[in-house]
């Protein structure tokens, strides 16, 4: 069964592969993990969404699908050219809230806040400023990781970061932690209530 003709996909998410495509934007997330962000953003009403790492706005677009009208999704990438098509396809959806800003000092300037759903799709957020990005989880709340599976777009010794993340995740004392050897390898992690 092919996988593309059984999802159906947001709106503007194939204009948003396309110019992803032009880009030569090997980065992206795929289908498999676009689906699973919008089945688990629809659990979280009225919630608050962070995605790190934008890119052209792929995943961004399938989380948004699955959230509902009270929601916002706040997303960040420090590539302003990547940033561009996301606003371009997605920037008039009142709930989404571009940043263009190094990931690692905008994790840091959220200290204190809490959000229901964090999709770390960059080095920030999973191998810099983890901690902190763990502590912007809410009770309840998803800390959604991907690509923990080898990628063809790995540099040199990259296994080895995501063996030491795998395991600090399974040294989570205040998470439940699922590792799914799916799509690109994913971790979804549960703040305990």
């Amino acid at each position: 069964m092919n996988k593309e003709e059984t999802v159906p996909f947001p709106p503007q998410y194939l204009e948003i592969l396309k110019a992803t495509k032009t880009l030569e934007f090997k980065m992206g997330s795929d289908v498999l993990t676009g689906n699973l962000l919008r089945t688990l953003a629809a659990s979280k009403s009225k919630g608050r969404f962070l995605e790190i790492g934008t890119g052209t706005g792929l995943s961004a677009a399938w989380i948004l699908n699955g959230m509902d009208p009270q929601s916002t999704l706040l997303s960040v990438d420090n590539n302003p050219d990547l940033v561009s098509v996301a606003k371009k396809y997605l920037g008039s959806d009142p709930r989404l809230t571009l940043q263009v800003a190094d990931g690692g000092e905008f994790i840091k300037s959220l200290a204190g806040q809490t959000y229901d759903f964090i999709f770390a799709d960059s080095w920030p957020g999973k191998y810099n400023a983890f901690e902190e990005t763990l502590g912007l989880v809410s009770p309840g709340g998803f800390y959604i990781v991907d690509d923990m599976l080898p990628q063809p777009n790995w540099p040199d010794g990259h296994q080895q970061l995501v063996d030491e993340l795998l395991l600090k995740l399974d040294g989570l004392k205040d998470f439940h932690v699922c590792k799914m050897n799916w799509s690109t390898g994913l971790a979804v992690c549960t703040r305990n209530g």
